[in-house]
C-alpha cells in the first residue's frame, strides 16, 4: 500500500487510494440514517393522512440512492502520494483540492480513531504545521497503514526542519 514518488516535479507521483472499508463504513452510514426515515416518512403519513401521502417516502429514498452513488464517487476522488520533499492529498468530486505539505512544515502528526472507525478497522492521520490553514487529514486508512505513514512522515519532518 505504500507509494512513494520520485520527487521530481516532472514525473507523475505515485498515488494511493483509501481502503475499500472507508467507503463501507460511509455507506452503512447513509442507510443507517435514511432507510428509517424513509419508513417514517411513508408510514406517518400514510397511517394518518391517507395511503397517498405515503409518497413522502420517496424523498428520502432518492436522497438514500443519490447519496449511495455520492459517496462512492468521493471515495474514489481522495489519495495521497508521499513525494521526496512533501505529501500532496488530493480529493474532491465538483471541486478537486489539492493540498501540498512539505516535510519540514510539519509540527505534529496524529493517527485517531472514533468508535465508528475502529468497528471498520479504521484510523486517520491528521497533519498539524505551523499554518493552521494547511493542515491536512487522510481519512479510513487501515491502522498499520496509518501507523507507518505517521512514523514516516515524523521522521521526515524531524529531518527537514533540523536542516532549516
Amino acid at each position: 500500500m505504500h507509494a512513494a514518488g520520485t520527487g521530481n516535479a516532472e514525473t507523475e507521483p505515485e498515488w494511493t487510494g483509501l481502503p475499500p472499508g472507508l467507503l463501507r463504513m460511509r455507506r452503512l452510514l447513509l442507510v443507517v440514517w435514511l432507510v428509517p426515515l424513509t419508513v417514517a416518512a411513508g408510514l406517518l403519513p400514510g397511517l394518518l393522512a391517507g395511503t397517498g401521502w405515503a409518497a413522502f417516502a420517496l424523498l428520502p429514498l432518492a436522497l438514500l440512492l443519490w447519496g449511495w452513488s455520492m459517496l462512492g464517487r468521493n471515495w474514489r476522488s481522495w489519495r495521497y502520494a508521499e513525494r521526496a520533499d512533501d505529501l500532496l492529498i488530493s480529493r474532491g468530486v465538483l471541486w478537486r483540492e489539492e493540498t501540498i505539505v512539505p516535510y519540514g512544515r510539519m509540527q505534529l502528526v496524529e493517527v485517531t480513531s472514533g468508535p465508528v472507525e475502529r468497528h471498520f478497522g479504521l484510523a486517520s492521520v491528521q497533519l498539524h504545521t505551523a499554518a493552521a490553514t494547511s493542515d491536512a487529514r487522510i481519512p479510513g486508512l487501515l491502522p498499520t497503514e496509518a501507523e507507518r505513514l505517521r512514523d514516516r512522515l515524523t521522521e521526515l519532518g524531524e529531518a527537514r526542519s533540523a536542516g532549516l
